[in-house]
């Protein structure tokens, strides 16, 4: 059975481009698979320096993974942090990581051209991301086209080290790439990202959402005009993943006609999308009144990945001479 990982870093509140790119796809994998999923609050620290606020956010995703369906049973879920070896292995196979390599990745450039500051973190984010791979024998890596240079990074990484130190050190990841990960519109159109502000929460005050939903501006058309680009709407857009798909086909079938009012067709909007979570809301406040057992959940995550980790540790620092 291959392992498969993945960490989810806590640099804001979740949404549902999150949920429906990277979140379901990742519970669904549990049932197929050896899983390994862990809070990168590590990664954070390139983005955020406020202490309570990175704690917040490490807490909001253990609760919302977690309500959304991981499973203890079939998932190792832990916090990257009550991992400490990951650290230990960045620095062994940081110290034969190319500066040319680091050089071209591109998340690095794009940040830096956004006017984040080159710190040492943001450059040597890839051999850390290397090492949450390759710390657990990671056979299978789920990665977005976008992040795919990452996963060749971290290969190369591996092979680097096989070849100076010891063939079999680390087990050489592969990559699955999720062709079919939906790319969801935010509330302007654009791709919904929190660094847009256009993001619909998976959790959240409901007054506040259905304020969102339904100021999605849209065209001066009249309820009545038929709309003959009416699947390139943008409430039917998102309507296609959060209602049943013969409702959504009515929805657009109907706008397409005329008849259907913009005001109607957002209300259904957020009544589909509000229902839809509504089990994962209740699961939620069970959570948020138990947190001693959210963080038992982490804690036994942490002790299983640790077993792992250090037979890892192990071998490399044997390999490389340590001890």
């Amino acid at each position: 059975m291959p392992r498969i990982l993945t960490g989810i870093t806590p640099s804001g509140t979740l949404h549902i481009g999150n949920y429906f790119g990277a979140m379901r796809p990742a519970i669904e994998l549990q049932a197929g698979g050896d899983a390994f999923y862990f809070i990168a609050d590590y990664h954070s620290m390139t983005s955020i320096t406020d202490a309570k606020e990175r704690l917040a956010y490490t807490q909001g995703i253990a609760l919302d993974w977690l309500a959304c369906g991981i499973d203890p049973a079939k998932a190792v879920f832990w916090r990257q942090s009550d991992v400490p070896e990951v650290c230990e292995l960045t620095w062994l196979i940081g110290s034969l990581t190319p500066m040319g390599l680091l050089e071209r990745a591109h998340s690095y450039k794009d940040k830096v051209a956004k006017g984040i500051s080159p710190n040492f973190g943001l450059f040597a984010y890839p051999v850390l991301m290397a090492a949450d791979i390759l710390l657990y024998d990671t056979n299978v890596v789920p990665v977005g086209k976008d992040q795919k240079q990452h996963l060749e990074m971290t290969r190369d990484i591996a092979i680097k080290f096989n070849q100076t130190y010891g063939e079999g050190t680390f087990v050489v990841p592969e990559e699955k790439i999720q062709e079919d990960v939906s790319v969801i519109p935010g509330l302007d159109g654009q791709k919904m990202s929190k660094s847009y502000g256009n993001t619909i929460e998976i959790f959240g005050d409901e007054k506040a959402l259905r304020k969102k939903i339904m100021g999605i501006v849209m065209d001066s058309r009249t309820p009545a005009e038929p709309k003959s680009d009416a699947e390139k709407n943008l409430a039917v857009q998102l309507l296609k993943h959060v209602a049943p798909a013969e409702v959504a086909l009515d929805l657009e079938n109907r706008l397409r006609a005329g008849g259907l009012g913009y005001g109607d067709l957002k209300k259904a909007l957020f009544e589909h999308y509000w229902n839809y979570f509504a089990p994962y809301r209740v699961k939620r406040a069970e959570l948020v009144a138990n947190p001693d057992y959210v963080e038992q959940v982490l804690r036994d995550g942490a002790d299983r990945a640790r077993a792992v980790a250090s037979k890892v540790m192990t071998r490399a620092r044997k390999a490389c001479g340590l001890r």
